[in-house]
């Protein structure tokens, strides 16, 4: 009796140290080093602010541009490769001081029914209402102030004329949690991104005196939502320069013209509401978990509560460069 109660002594203890180094396995960092671009930094004395005066007939977007945002999206990394890329609905843009709906079950389902017909059938068959996940993610923006000729962009010598101004990417992240495993994720992206309001933008553009390589305003972004910090860090932490945007958007595009006046969305710094430790991630993934099971475990009563609701007052910043206000509101 006593040898069985050692050897289950012993056997208990062996199961907590597999199960602690599992844990670690699960939770083990990325293999690659995540560093920031080499930028040069553009003082705002060295320029000149310019209203919009034109729509742009594209709205870019790029993704998993800082390491904060890849670490606590618990996403891949790599290198040598292209960041995501992604287009947003011109009708998404608004100004300063937007009332910004949450989209209802019906606005969600049938936007991702236009990038996946069919869809709506499987959603609707859960007999739950599909709730939107509305989140934040503030953004340095910047606008192309002459057409790209894509030979040049091929240079690494290339010096893209661009302005900037701050942007909030707003988010339906139930879409883009539908889109986990297909073949075009960041389409779906693109699409929870889309909805009216969801790209309010600050009310002017800075331009440089002078256009300069790998040159960006070296400022602090921020988001407040109801005046609590949410989001802050430096643009210098950017993985990319946006001469590597602007190739990357071309290889993803590569039938489209950049044109004057298309906008460039540069990604977001960590903080955003949606986060999923990197543990959870990969057990998701072990246990081959669909996109309505991942789905599932984020649309609790208690995960909802976390983003963005009516009455919120979201304020999104970048130093002088400059900021936009938007309250959330019911549809």
């Amino acid at each position: 009796m006593k040898k069985m109660v050692k050897y289950m002594g012993w056997g208990g203890l062996l199961l907590v140290v597999f199960a602690v180094l599992f844990f670690f396995y699960l939770n083990r960092g990325l293999k690659q080093e995540i560093l920031p671009a080499k930028f040069n930094c553009l003082s705002l004395a060295e320029g000149t602010f310019v209203p919009f005066d034109t729509m742009p007939s594209n709205i870019y977007g790029i993704g998993l541009s800082y390491a904060g945002h890849i670490n606590e999206t618990a996403s891949t990394f790599d290198p040598d490769g292209d960041p995501p890329v992604f287009k947003k609905a011109i009708e998404s843009i608004a100004g300063n001081h937007s009332k910004v709906a949450i989209p209802t079950h019906q606005d969600l389902v049938q936007a991702v029914n236009q990038l996946e017909p069919g869809l709506d059938h499987q959603i609707n068959a859960t007999n739950n209402p599909l709730p939107a996940l509305m989140d934040y993610e503030v953004e340095l923006g910047f606008v192309l102030l002459e057409d790209i000729d894509f030979q040049q962009l091929e240079s690494e010598d290339y010096v893209p004329k661009i302005g900037f101004f701050i942007a909030n990417d707003l988010s339906a992240r139930s879409l883009a949690i539908l889109g986990e495993g297909q073949s075009n994720r960041h389409d779906y992206w693109g699409v929870s991104k889309s909805f009216p309001g969801f790209t309010p933008v600050s009310q002017q553009v800075w331009i440089p005196n002078e256009f300069k390589a790998n040159a960006i305003p070296c400022i602090s972004l921020q988001t407040t939502v109801n005046g609590m910090i949410r989001q802050d860090q430096k643009t210098t932490d950017l993985i990319y320069t946006p001469l590597q945007m602007l190739q990357a958007i071309h290889r993803k595009y590569p039938n489209t013209s950049l044109k004057k006046g298309d906008w460039v969305l540069t990604g977001t710094p960590g903080g955003v509401i949606l986060s999923t430790p990197r543990w959870i991630m990969r057990m998701g993934n072990m246990l081959k978990m669909d996109r309505f099971e991942k789905l599932k475990h984020k649309t609790g009563e208690s995960d909802i509560a976390t983003f963005l609701q009516a009455g919120d007052v979201v304020i999104s910043s970048g130093d002088d460069l400059g900021q936009v206000t938007i309250e959330i509101i019911s549809r």
